[in-house]
């Protein structure tokens, strides 16, 4: 069963994710097209669950067809949608599916979506979450009871924001996370690389867990303008907005900021998480002008030099 992304945390390579969407509707070819561009570029496929509360494929069915193309996902789990009983059974379904790297997340609110009439869910967060993983991967449920047909055996991440206005709640949620078993962490949008440098080193540096930041592609002012606006935490300074709308080609200034970016993460993380928000064939052209080696490449660098 596939799972290099862990063996990657393990030995401590630099990590290399990207995101994509499911489908929004059953045909899954697009996704699937884009996600074979960065088949060897990346360690895994970060597959949203309902990303701001937009319909879509279940994650887990967009990273099984992942799965049987060959690419290992990461499959995002939020407590929005589901009570402690279903996240318990998709847990387990996921498993038999051969997912085994989750990304443990609380989800955003149903008014910030597309279905207005939703109720939202949220018996857990993802603390809670990352708890129940752990008591399935040791082979009892939620409730203590054993698990007759086996354990789980999930490989469980988390989302951390270094950019969180209160720097008391950016420790105390990294901790818990940390204390409930979470082995790797997924930062939000990255844009204040001081913040992130103060994370690693106050915080971060000792947890022994990789911090994996989160490059976003930008593809215009206007694009940076909304997230201004709509994406709490997360302020681009005047300068980079400034940079796009005197440009002639702007998403080729977006591509050199995320460049840019990467290199910087590089000095202070143990991986990068690419967002290029309908733009994912980007990629690929991002990680080589950021001197990003394709995964296959790198392979055969460490059995070369064991």
């Amino acid at each position: 069963m596939m799972n290099y992304f862990r063996q990657a945390v393990v030995k401590g390579d630099f990590l290399i994710t990207a995101e994509i969407m499911p489908p929004k509707g059953a045909n899954p070819d697009r996704m699937l097209t884009l996600a074979k561009l960065l088949k060897g570029r990346v360690h895994a496929v970060n597959v949203t669950d309902g990303s701001r509360s937009v319909l879509r494929m279940s994650s887990i069915a967009a990273s099984t067809l992942l799965l049987q193309q060959g690419i290992e996902p990461i499959c995002q789990m939020t407590c929005r949608d589901r009570n402690i009983i279903a996240l318990q059974s998709d847990l387990m379904g996921a498993q038999a599916l051969g997912i085994r790297n989750i990304l443990a997340l609380t989800g955003d609110p149903v008014h910030a979506g597309d279905q207005k009439g939703a109720r939202a869910v949220f018996e857990l967060e993802s603390v809670r979450l990352l708890n129940l993983i752990e008591h399935l991967n040791a082979g009892t449920d939620a409730s203590g009871n054993r698990l007759s047909d086996g354990h789980l055996d999930i490989f469980p991440g988390a989302a951390v924001d270094p950019q969180l206005k209160s720097w008391s709640s950016v420790q105390r949620r990294f901790e818990r996370k940390l204390m409930a078993g979470a082995q790797f962490f997924q930062s939000q949008m990255i844009v204040d690389f001081d913040r992130l440098e103060m994370f690693m080193s106050q915080l971060a540096l000792d947890a022994g867990k990789p911090i994996i930041a989160g490059i976003f592609l930008l593809k215009s002012a206007q694009n940076a303008d909304f997230i201004n606006r709509h994406v709490p935490g997360v302020h681009i300074p005047d300068e980079i907005i400034q940079r796009l709308a005197s440009a002639v080609d702007p998403l080729r200034i977006g591509i050199e900021i995320v460049v840019e970016q990467i290199a910087m993460a590089k000095q202070y993380c143990q991986g990068i998480h690419l967002m290029a928000v309908r733009r994912e064939e980007l990629i690929p052209e991002i990680l080589e002008q950021a001197g990003i080696l394709p995964i296959e490449h790198m392979k055969n660098c460490h059995k070369l030099s064991a």
